[in-house]
């Protein structure tokens, strides 16, 4: 007994440390002075302070609006994250982080400003935090924005080993009276739709678990009917970011609403902008999906109805246009090498209709 208390005594008298208990605060110092050059890359003339202080400090030019608003944003990249840690890939998250946020923001009709991100972990790696801040600032450069700060906040004993969390938000401006919330949108205005590069960042439970547990596949695997790409690739294929088409869409038209399909697909997105007593029909046949689509598809038996549902199927961004400046507006975006496609209207009555392309 007098042993057993001794050890007892001998193990209260050692002196702990932070880093004792999971937290290595000098690793955390180094990965802030690998980000550094990154963060550097998305300065923009607003930002008066960013890294290293308490609070990100920016001034925006308000010169030329009358009535400035804020618009802001947050979301996090979800269960894609899962795809990463199995290819331990690290530096493409960090875009589809800032894409989810910047592109609903962009739907307001807002100039995105800044981003500020959030990573958790159970163990800080420096390398590895890096390589998500470099997806963090090609996504800013992308979304013309500047990371001005965010945390990365060590929680050993809350995410596996290898695991992390990455969210963030965004803040863009707008003046009052150039605000797009779909309130002027009418029966035959003409849907746009702007292509996605794949699945972005939304439905990857379903998608793994179809394509990684139902159908057996690794990461590794080629995706079938992909074309030679693999399942990893395809689905940590980035998310685009859409400043530079919607930017140049508010210079030369007026779309009136702006669509942003994210979680819940067409269904659920399209239905946020457009008014009481309308809705709208898609003519399915007027884009061509990216093949990841149909492999999750026929590998799940899911129905049309679900995908619509659960997945951007291959439209990442809409504009509805009056039909006098559907044409304009595709030219323009033909103009920035872009594929858009006309694919609906607006109709009388509700909800959303997905018909064949030479339906009615």
């Amino acid at each position: 007994m007098s042993e057993h208390g001794g050890n007892k005594e001998k193990r209260m008298a050692e002196k702990l440390t932070y880093k004792d208990a999971g937290v290595d605060t000098k690793e955390g110092e180094r990965a802030v002075k690998r980000m550094a050059e990154h963060v550097e890359r998305t300065r923009t003339a607003g930002v008066l302070a960013g890294l290293g202080g308490f609070g990100s400090l920016y001034q925006p030019d308000l010169t030329s609006m009358d009535e400035p608003v804020l618009v802001a944003g947050t979301d996090g990249v979800g269960t894609k994250l899962m795809v990463a840690f199995l290819m331990d890939r690290h530096d493409t998250v960090g875009q589809d982080c800032v894409a989810m946020c910047v592109n609903d923001v962009l739907c307001q009709g807002a100039s995105p400003l800044f981003f500020l991100d959030y990573i958790a972990t159970g163990r800080v790696s420096a390398e590895k935090i890096e390589q998500i801040v470099k997806g963090v600032a090609d996504g800013c450069v992308l979304a013309e924005c500047a990371l001005v700060g965010g945390e990365t906040a060590e929680m050993p004993g809350l995410y596996g080993e290898g695991e992390y969390d990455l969210a963030g938000f965004c803040v863009g401006l707008v003046d009052k009276r150039h605000i797009i919330d779909g309130h002027d949108v009418r029966e035959g205005d003409k849907i746009i739709g702007i292509p996605s590069s794949g699945l972005h960042s939304n439905g990857y439970s379903l998608a793994r678990k179809v394509l990684l547990e139902r159908a057996g596949l690794r990461v590794t695997d080629p995706l079938p009917g992909g074309g030679g790409v693999s399942v990893g690739d395809a689905l940590l294929t980035p998310t685009r970011i859409y400043t530079k088409q919607v930017k140049a869409l508010l210079e030369k038209t007026r779309p009136k609403a702006l669509i942003h399909i994210t979680g819940g697909g067409f269904f659920e997105n399209i239905p946020r902008v457009i008014p009481d007593g309308l809705g709208v029909r898609i003519r399915k046949g007027a884009w061509t999906p990216p093949l990841i689509f149909a492999a999750i598809a026929e590998a799940g038996g899911i129905e049309e109805g679900e995908m619509f549902s659960t997945f951007n199927m291959g439209i990442g961004m809409m504009a509805i246009a009056p039909p006098e400046e559907a044409e304009e507006a595709l030219a323009l975006l033909r103009g920035l090498g872009e594929d858009p496609s006309l694919i609906g209207e607006v109709e009388a009555g509700e909800g959303v209709r997905i018909i064949d392309n030479k339906g009615s």
